[in-house]
């Protein structure tokens, strides 16, 4: 069977996996996940009891969850080499050392932020107080994002690689929060641009939207997640 990649929505980190996978160019499947109605209840809780995405059914039927769990799965088949690199290189320990601090610090800092939009009844005071330290960490961790940030058009050389995946689900996250200027991170402004530009992406985006884009042919469709509870839960 080909696997399966759940993915969240609206403004899932996931939607960086849908891009990695179609670079990897081996056939895929996708099961859309509304985060705000299909995620937590006891139904979901078969699949991955945190409740969360993303979730991946690998090819051999086993249930595999975290972003970082997921990327390896997808290296350790990236035979071409299309979004990773050697794993003895210089270029695969930076790669895996940007997708590190993306996938712990940078994302995190964004949670105080969802804690506010989720709970929007809250007292007007702790809504004010998370959403301030929460754009205080966001900017925090831009800065050293941006400090980061090298020479190259991508995150590590010349071409989109899983770091830049893995950022690019999470980074969006700013606009959608209103935490920071663009304006302030000119080196992270251009290489998102630059990320977002490409067709894996630009795929993995329509996919989000509920559009249905050609894409490379990588993927077969999507599977209701109905089904995959049925096939897959505990």
């Amino acid at each position: 069977m080909e696997p399966i990649l759940l993915y969240g929505v609206p403004a899932g980190s996931s939607m960086g996996l849908v891009a990695a996978f179609e670079h990897l160019g081996q056939p895929y499947r996708l099961c859309r996940v509304d985060m705000l109605t299909e995620m937590k209840n006891d139904a979901y809780a078969r699949i991955n009891d945190r409740q969360e995405t993303p979730v991946m059914i690998t090819d051999e039927g086993r249930v595999l969850t975290e972003t970082m769990a997921i990327a390896a799965w997808l290296e350790a088949r990236d035979t071409q080499r299309r979004i990773s690199f050697d794993p003895r290189s210089p270029e695969a320990d930076r790669m895996h050392q940007l997708m590190a601090f993306v996938n712990t610090g940078f994302t995190a800092a964004f949670t105080p932020l969802w804690a506010a939009y989720e709970m929007e009844s809250a007292e007007p005071a702790l809504l004010a107080t998370l959403r301030d330290f929460g754009r205080q960490a966001v900017a925090e961790r831009h800065d050293r994002l941006e400090a980061m940030i090298g020479d190259t058009d991508f995150l590590v050389g010349d071409r989109p690689t899983l770091a830049d995946t893995t950022l690019i689900g999470v980074a969006r996250w700013a606009e959608f929060h209103q935490a920071v200027d663009g304006a302030a991170y000119p080196r992270l402004t251009a290489l998102r641009r630059r990320i977002e530009s490409d067709p894996g992406v630009r795929y993995a985006q329509a996919i989000e939207d509920g559009e249905k884009p050609a894409g490379s042919g990588a993927c077969l469709g999507h599977v209701p997640l109905a089904e995959v509870i049925e096939r897959f839960g505990v």
